[in-house]
């Protein structure tokens, strides 16, 4: 019965994901936290990290690492599969469509108009992680005390560099890791 619920969640992520990996994530997020309670909100954070960090897309990496989780390989097999079957059947009717519409008018508008949408899912998961790394689970207060400095001055350094240098992503990602650990194995 777990092996169909993790199929049919991630089926469901997989067929009202629009915009990618990213933008998937408060959909993963609802299924995974929310709704099923597979994870705690930290341990999502850490799914983020993690899928982003491995090879592949973002949502397909979430899925294995949970079906992993809740009911090991065939869990990953499930939910694996669930996320990729619906985007592979509405991308092949969505190609075949276009390229015989993308001329139309409507076609373009469709697109111009689902950009926003896509921009605002993104800006919420990515909103949702940062809101955790600083204030923690309670989320967002006025309170300063109640912000965690580390993270904060770490995401801080990393916008500077980020801005600045503009090196790659994976390099500020792997120092801030280790610059994050460090710190928290002195204090």
């Amino acid at each position: 019965m777990i092996l169909l619920k993790l199929f049919w969640s991630f089926f469901q992520i997989g067929m009202f994901s629009i915009g990618g990996g990213m933008a998937a994530m408060p959909l993963i997020q609802n299924q995974v936290v929310n709704l099923n309670h597979w994870l705690t909100l930290i341990e999502f954070t850490d799914l983020i990290t993690i899928a982003e960090m491995t090879p592949g897309p973002i949502a397909i990496n979430a899925a294995t690492f949970v079906g992993i989780r809740i009911s090991g390989i065939p869990g990953a097999i499930a939910a694996t599969i669930g996320c990729i079957f619906p985007p592979c059947i509405i991308v092949s009717l969505v190609a075949c469509i276009y390229f015989r519409f993308k001329e139309l008018t409507v076609v373009q508008g469709v697109l111009s108009g689902l950009r926003p949408a896509i921009v605002a899912l993104i800006a919420s998961a990515g909103l949702s992680v940062f809101m955790l790394a600083i204030w923690g689970e309670d989320g967002f207060s006025t309170n300063p005390q109640t912000i965690n400095l580390v993270s904060a001055s770490i995401f801080a350094l990393a916008i500077f560099i980020l801005r600045k240098w503009k090196p790659n992503p994976i390099y500020v990602m792997l120092g801030s890791g280790i610059i994050g650990g460090v710190i928290y194995l002195m204090i």
